[in-house]
């Protein structure tokens, strides 16, 4: 897959077959979308084309609320959208003045001109332009005007819900890693640095590694205790993973700790990846570690059980 910072970068291909959208998460809808582009650009001799953006657009244009969190960084995106099979990725700096563009002219500067585009693929909702005036009608008349195609997606359901970005932020929020997994079609995965903590679990028995996300846009889940896969060192391990702020040791500061089973090398400052399974429980207070020692005990047991089955 060839990435290109910006339109500009762009270098035209024949029969390019597009699609455009933020792309968070990758998901279960969005994969329909791709498999139709290939299916399209295959049957003409065309290649693929996704353009996307980044920054998000609300973190561009509503920069005062700032909770908007991501499912996936911008290079995880692009690892998740090579692994689907695209030929071109194009990352398109998101801004206030690209916002401005009118439905006309984003077809006609964007689409027709620097893209030399034969087919628009999108999604069943997809709106474009200035205050998202522009619509699948629109685009149709475009198309007709300029020369090229349009297919539209309809909603894709899982259990009968409609897939979309925003659900499975919701999903994450309250902790729901069953939901949320499903409608990714793969784990939910966080990757970080591991730093040094306070060492505490050591001396329970559990410890573990603190990591520490360099994306500040990052979604992490609710607090809790989750059933996870640890990938560290290029090798792959089990382990339970907390998201809190450690009531019991009268903690202020929200952390990010995984016990890494059958594990015992020193990986301070080593990248980390980890992928949830389940949320094993919510976050609980203590009145003493020995209570606690014991919690993680069963916490351990059930999530051997759920990575096992």
């Amino acid at each position: 897959m060839k990435i290109y910072n910006g339109l500009e970068a762009f270098q035209k291909v024949k029969n390019v077959v597009l699609t455009t959208g933020t792309f968070d998460g990758v998901h279960q809808g969005h994969r329909v979308i791709i498999n139709q582009l290939k299916k399209h650009a295959e049957k003409i001799g065309g290649e693929t084309v996704v353009l996307t953006f980044f920054p998000h657009p609300r973190m561009v244009l509503y920069p005062e609320n700032n909770d908007l969190r991501l499912i996936n960084t911008i290079e995880e995106r692009k690892k998740l959208l090579e692994e689907a099979g695209i030929d071109h990725l194009i990352i398109h700096p998101f801004s206030k003045e690209f916002s401005r563009l009118s439905s006309l002219d984003f077809v006609r500067k964007i689409l027709v001109n620097q893209l030399n585009i034969n087919t628009l693929v999108i999604g069943y909702d997809h709106h474009f332009g200035r205050n998202r005036e522009g619509s699948f009608k629109n685009l149709k008349e475009f198309g007709e005007i300029y020369d090229f195609t349009v297919q539209e997606i309809p909603a894709q359901e899982v259990q009968q819900i409609n897939i979309s970005s925003t659900k499975i932020r919701n999903s994450l929020i309250h902790g729901e890693i069953n939901a949320a997994n499903q409608f990714l079609g793969y784990p939910y995965t966080i990757s970080g640095t591991v730093v040094e903590g306070d060492q505490v679990g050591r001396e329970i028995g559990f410890p573990t590694a603190n990591i520490k996300i360099d994306e500040w846009y990052k979604l992490i889940p609710a607090n809790g205790v989750y059933a996870v896969k640890v990938r560290v060192n290029q090798q792959e391990y089990q382990g339970m993973l907390n998201i809190g702020n450690r009531p019991t040791l009268d903690g202020k500061k929200q952390t990010i700790e995984v016990n890494i089973f059958n594990f015992n090398e020193n990986i301070y400052n080593k990248a980390i990846q980890v992928e949830f399974y389940e949320r094993i429980r919510s976050e609980q207070r203590f009145e003493e570690l020995v209570a606690l020692k014991k919690q993680l005990t069963l916490d351990k047991e059930k999530t051997l059980q759920v990575l096992n089955a």
